[in-house]
């Protein structure tokens, strides 16, 4: 998630730059990297080291948070009239761009298109927690902002870091989507070279925060929150582990539901300004967003018809779920799969790409511009 300061949705206790509250925020935005990592560590026993996970987390987890925070952009875009209207060519380009760009990518090679899309959603993921970082550092003091570069390095570290160590600790229980997606030929010196700089960064971090919290008294609650839990989420799931269960809680819950949240906070209501805007000109949309669980079954609906297909014409391992798409033909032809494949990605392509723009709020309006 790319984001700018202008996206403030409200704050109650100033100085510290909650979004909605410090309850709200803590609960839906800060708490799931805590409370995955902490699910991970207690029943650290129960995680088996193997590529497979059960069925039950793969439902709750992938399929209901993870394909489900997906569709949440549609409400930043496709289903935002005014967003539409002044983005319609890049919102009509950007999949045709995709499709026809992962086809290419598939026709030469599966693992090709496979390590393209599982690259382009770690930057997503990553970004995303720098955006965080940006929006809960809006309010710092100018003295502080002088530092903003160290804020963005320690979350930089705290999640490219553990990239670096899965890179050099090959083979792994883990993998983004398919096995291999990741290069396998990274030198383990890069791993001692970044974990150097990590230390670094952190104490760097530590210094200028015990600093401006004695001369000023000024501790950014959220920011510091967020980036303890960005960096225990992400060493959890793939340093302190290698389990692909673990990895799928954590990465999915610390990434998945404060996206929605955001969305959802975003776009039910404006207190920032204090008033009471109507969330669109569209009476189903405003149904659709009037309440967190209606917001949630949608979202979790269009993951259930994505992950049909998917399951219908191409995996066929959760068909006891399925059941309406076990009907489906399975496909084998490579030519048909070069575009099958690629198309039935959209909804993750598309979603990694728009997530460099839709953040870009240049005024209070709200409105994102390309």
């Amino acid at each position: 998630m790319q984001t700018s300061p202008a996206l403030s949705v409200t704050t109650k206790s100033a100085p510290q730059a909650w979004l909605s509250s410090a309850g709200w925020d803590c609960s839906w935005i800060i708490a799931p990297a805590f409370l995955s990592s902490a699910l991970v560590l207690l029943f650290r026993n129960q995680m088996p080291e193997t590529q497979n996970v059960p069925l039950w987390v793969w439902v709750c987890f992938v399929l209901l948070v993870d394909v489900a925070h997906v569709y949440a952009t549609l409400f930043r875009t496709y289903f935002d009239p005014k967003s539409f209207e002044k983005n319609k060519g890049l919102l009509l380009a950007l999949p045709a761009i995709a499709w026809i760009g992962g086809s290419l990518l598939y026709s030469l090679n599966a693992l090709f298109f496979w390590r393209a899309l599982a690259y382009l959603a770690v930057f997503h993921f990553i970004r995303q927690q720098f955006g965080f970082v940006v929006l809960y550092s809006r309010k710092d003091p100018d003295e502080q902002k002088k530092f903003k570069w160290l804020d963005c390095a320690a979350v930089y570290m705290a999640t490219i870091y553990p990239m670096l160590y899965w890179h050099t600790n090959m083979p792994r229980n883990i993998s983004w989507f398919v096995a291999g997606d990741f290069v396998e030929t990274v030198p383990e010196v890069v791993t001692q070279v970044g974990l150097a700089v990590y230390i670094l960064v952190v104490c760097l971090y530590l210094i200028k925060e015990l600093f401006f919290a004695i001369k000023s008294r000024f501790l950014n609650v959220p920011r510091n929150l967020l980036l303890v839990g960005t960096a225990l989420s992400w060493w959890t799931g793939i340093i302190a582990f290698n389990s692909d269960m673990a990895f799928t809680i954590t990465n999915v819950v610390s990434h998945g539901v404060p996206y929605m949240a955001l969305v959802w906070l975003y776009h039910h209501k404006d207190a920032a300004e204090g008033t009471k805007k109507l969330v669109s000109e569209r009476a189903w949309k405003k149904v659709l967003i009037s309440n967190a669980l209606i917001f949630f079954a949608f979202l979790g609906f269009l993951a259930y018809l994505e992950e049909g297909l998917w399951d219908g014409f191409v995996w066929r391992e959760h068909l006891n779920v399925f059941a309406p798409f076990a009907v489906l033909p399975t496909i084998n032809d490579a030519a048909i799969l070069a575009l099958l494949i690629p198309f039935l990605a959209l909804p993750q392509s598309t979603h990694y790409l728009l997530d460099g723009f839709i953040w870009r709020v240049k005024d209070r309006s709200g409105n994102w511009s390309a």
